[in-house]
């Protein structure tokens, strides 16, 4: 299986979307289905009739997933979005960012 260029604690930008522009760090990633949840991003609203367990009902709001292909990852350097390549340095096999060179530690 190949690795993932994308892992959970990697700083990502949103690059469509409603929440176009936005920074966020990967809480979970799902490679079977090519989604991704970022905090703070692509936040959904449920709204819960009140029940025993939760007599006050209301709107829980939580982050959505979103498809892996919206995001990438934010380059070490600026900030901006950048794709990821894998590299061999001291015999391990790393990811580096395209546009500057740097090593993404993750």
């Amino acid at each position: 299986m190949a690795s993932a260029k994308i892992k959970k604690g990697d700083t990502v930008v949103v690059l469509s979307g409603k929440d176009k522009g936005k920074t966020g760090t990967v809480a979970k990633v799902s490679p079977k289905d090519g989604k991704v949840v970022v905090e703070g991003v692509n936040i959904a609203a449920r709204h819960r009739k009140p029940t025993q367990q939760n007599p006050q009902g209301g709107i829980d709001r939580f982050e959505a997933p979103m498809p892996i292909s919206k995001v990438a990852v934010a380059d070490p350097k600026d900030g901006k979005p950048t794709r990821v390549r894998f590299e061999e340095k001291d015999g391990k096999k790393v990811r580096v960012a395209v546009k500057s060179g740097e090593t993404i530690d993750g």
